[in-house]
């Protein structure tokens, strides 16, 4: 039995966006990684974004899971997209930086942020010269 239906523009747009999303955290969340690929991430992976839930939402052989799906694309590979135009207008990361996370030598007076120097809004109860500030 053959199930047809017709989709609204919004309807189609809004499970290409949601796709996108979760192409785009999917990328994000992979490359960030602190420790090793496992057979269990992988099948994690495959349930989450054509698991159960997402079928729910958007039913398979439908027009919505079809956007779903070029959104997922579209949002994975647009991280990798814009991660590569970032690096090649830097002046100083490589393409080395996307294949392995090697980052450039510091150079004089720059710091990394790794060396726990403080979060960017962190509040602290010193001025930025270790002055004590008064509250």
């Amino acid at each position: 039995m053959s199930v047809i239906a017709s989709i609204s523009v919004v309807q189609g747009l809004g499970a290409g966006v949601f796709g996108a999303v979760i192409g785009w955290f999917t990328y994000y969340v992979n490359r960030y990684r602190s420790d090793g690929v496992k057979l269990l991430d992988i099948s994690t992976l495959i349930g989450a974004l054509g698991g159960g839930a997402i079928l729910t939402l958007f039913p398979e052989k439908t027009d919505l899971f079809g956007a779903y799906g070029i959104g997922l694309g579209v949002g994975f590979f647009g991280y990798f997209l814009s991660l590569l135009a970032l690096v090649l207008a830097s002046p100083t990361f490589t393409v080395d930086w996307l294949l392995d996370g090697r980052r450039p030598a510091l150079r004089d007076g720059e710091r990394s942020g790794d060396d726990n120097a403080g979060r960017p809004m962190e509040t602290s109860d010193h001025d930025p010269t270790g002055s004590p500030i008064n509250r």
